[in-house]
């Protein structure tokens, strides 16, 4: 990978910081690729001198994909979104890279898609991903597809959601509780992207699905979370019913859930059974509860010096 060109397009996100210091730590060159490329410009500081490029790029705009993808040895598509996008991002944005990369060359592909990518998926989310993917396999055959379930880290908007909600609130309504989880480090989908791209020969057109080491259901979650940050807060679970009826409102502002993630409820995200995923790829899950207290803490009432207590 040393001295070797890889385009990540939607570099900037949460999951794309960690690709790039992964990438940066084999000696590969990182360009960088997004609307809005100084939204990424953090990124500079974390590789050597010479080693990130930054370039503007819209995934619904092919011109700007195949002028960001040219020169380059490699490509990760990290682009993702939620509501009236996912067409546009999840389908044809993905179309439009894996098009690109195929006329440029490039000697690998990695395609970032989800666990729930199914055509048949109650929720548009899923189905797009699964759009998607199809159309990157009829473009680039050979692509490497990467499945990741629910992505916990330092700055995501998962863990940290529900970590916040419970600081605060003395009684903590829980959706879906029995729906469940198998939430997957973000270090550890970075290091997946490097696997893959380091060997496409074993890796191409293969499809590997990302989970962590712990299945969860949503109410275990919350009160692990609870645990961790030292909250002893009481849980309702809401009955589906009362589910659904919130989600109707989940277009206003400040809405808990929106009607498409509510339908995404309806099915565990899991690994599916035996699927390949992170072992294949020989990497070691990590579990939540190994990291995640360390970023946690300033949930707690009194930060790192507040005492730690047993949830409700």
């Amino acid at each position: 990978m040393k001295d070797r060109l890889v385009t990540l397009i939607g570099g900037g996100g949460f999951l794309g910081r960690y690709v790039a210091q992964e990438l940066y730590r084999t000696g590969a060159r990182v360009r960088i690729a997004q609307k809005r490329p100084r939204d990424a410009w953090f990124l500079k500081p974390l590789g050597g001198l010479g080693q990130t490029q930054f370039v503007a790029a819209d995934v619904s705009r092919p011109d700007t994909i195949a002028r960001a993808i040219e020169g380059s040895d490699l490509v990760v598509n990290l682009a993702g979104t939620f509501g009236s996008a996912m067409q546009k991002v999840h389908v044809d944005g993905a179309r439009n890279i894996a098009e690109a990369a195929r006329r440029s060359g490039v000697d690998a592909l990695v395609h970032l898609s989800a666990i729930g990518a199914d055509l048949d998926s109650p929720a548009a989310y899923g189905r797009s991903k699964a759009q998607g993917e199809r159309a990157v396999r009829e473009a680039y055959p050979n692509a490497t597809i990467l499945r990741p379930a629910v992505v916990f880290g330092r700055e995501d908007a998962f863990v940290n959601r529900f970590a916040a909600i419970i600081a605060v609130a003395p009684v903590v309504p829980v959706l879906r509780a029995g729906a469940r989880f198998q939430p997957v480090y973000v270090g550890d989908v970075a290091a997946a992207v490097a696997k893959a791209l380091a060997d496409p020969e074993h890796h191409g057109g293969q499809t590997y699905e990302l989970g962590g080491p712990d299945v969860l259901t949503m109410a275990a979650l919350y009160r692990w979370i609870a645990g961790a940050i030292g909250r002893d807060a009481r849980f309702v679970e809401l009955p589906d019913a009362l589910g659904g009826l919130i989600a109707m409102f989940g277009a206003l502002p400040g809405a808990p859930i929106t009607s498409d993630q509510w339908r995404m409820l309806q099915r565990d995200n899991v690994v599916a059974a035996g699927a390949e995923g992170l072992a294949q790829l020989g990497i070691t899950p990590t579990p939540l509860a190994t990291v995640a207290p360390s970023w946690l803490v300033r949930f707690r009432r009194h930060g790192r010096f507040g005492q730690l207590g047993a949830a409700a």
